[in-house]
């Protein structure tokens, strides 16, 4: 609660245009941003840039753009912020893939999927660490898989949002573009898929 007044404090001071509250609300955000990079950075331009580039080029443009946002706030902060630094991962990731795209004939896609250590980290997340016997090893090889492969994009993008990227439900409802409470039911409903296939091995019956 503290950082949402803190938030809404400096908001109120960049919209009465005191331009030194700028500097100041970016930088209690800028752990985020960076973990949005580094959560979705694609594993074939890893190492071509500086995930602290690409923030430093989200900050500098939410910078440009607050005075507007804090007037009229159309949406809440943090998935605005979001917005500009997926933006400008994106630009990049098409701009180090293209010449990969037309020699491959592969299309770019316009969404970020997960790395592989964004992957293992949500493996991490929701299974429980059981050692590192060569079965629980594979298990969690099949989980990582079936992440990916059988749950739905829709459902995925929940969980990477709650626990990858720490977000709340009524931010990851923003950014998704439904209600607090669908987006609740689309929580539990992943949850609910995944603890399934642990336990059994398969999902998908609505």
């Amino acid at each position: 609660m503290k950082t949402h007044n803190d938030t809404h404090q400096l908001l109120e001071r960049i919209a009465e245009g005191q331009s030194t509250a700028i500097n100041s609300l970016l930088e209690r955000f800028r752990a985020r941003i960076r973990n949005i990079v580094e959560v979705r950075i694609d594993d074939r331009v890893r190492g071509r840039f500086d995930p602290s580039d690409v923030v430093q080029d989200a900050m500098v443009e939410a910078a440009k753009r607050l005075p507007d946002y804090a007037r009229e706030r159309p949406i809440p902060f943090y998935p605005w912020l979001r917005r500009i630094a997926i933006d400008r991962l994106l630009d990049l990731h098409r701009r180090h893939l293209d010449a990969a795209r037309r020699s491959v004939r592969r299309e770019i896609s316009t969404d970020l999927e997960l790395s592989g250590a964004s992957r293992q980290s949500l493996v991490n997340s929701l299974m429980a660490p059981d050692g590192d016997s060569p079965s629980v090893v594979q298990r969690r090889r099949e989980f990582a898989q079936w992440l990916v492969e059988r749950l739905s994009h829709d459902d995925r993008e929940v969980l990477v949002l709650r626990y990858l990227e720490q977000a709340t439900n009524h931010e990851a409802a923003v950014i998704l573009g439904i209600s607090d409470n669908a987006c609740a039911q689309r929580h539990v409903r992943a949850l609910r898929r995944v603890r399934n296939f642990l336990n059994e091995g398969e999902v998908y019956n609505d």
